[in-house]
């Protein structure tokens, strides 16, 4: 699925933040979401790629997307 066609219910952005604080902003936010809705998360840490596909694997959530965007940050679309 490629990110035009994503619609996300929330954005988070995580931009500038080092581990954990990335992933600890994704948990708090994923709390407060219903399922069936897309969190999309900006992130410039490179831990993230693997934190964030990790513990929305463990989570039973689904990673529908994550990009490369062109201004040097990745996107991550989760949904809940």
């Amino acid at each position: 699925m490629s990110e035009e066609n994503i619609k996300s219910d929330k954005i988070l952005d995580t931009r500038g933040l080092t581990c954990p604080m990335p992933l600890l902003k994704v948990k708090k936010e994923l709390k407060g979401m219903k399922s069936g809705q897309i969190l999309e998360v900006l992130g410039t840490d490179p831990g993230s790629k693997t934190d964030i596909p990790n513990f929305v694997r463990k989570r039973g959530s689904q990673l529908i997307d994550l990009t490369e965007d062109a201004e040097g940050f990745t996107r991550y679309y989760i949904k809940i």
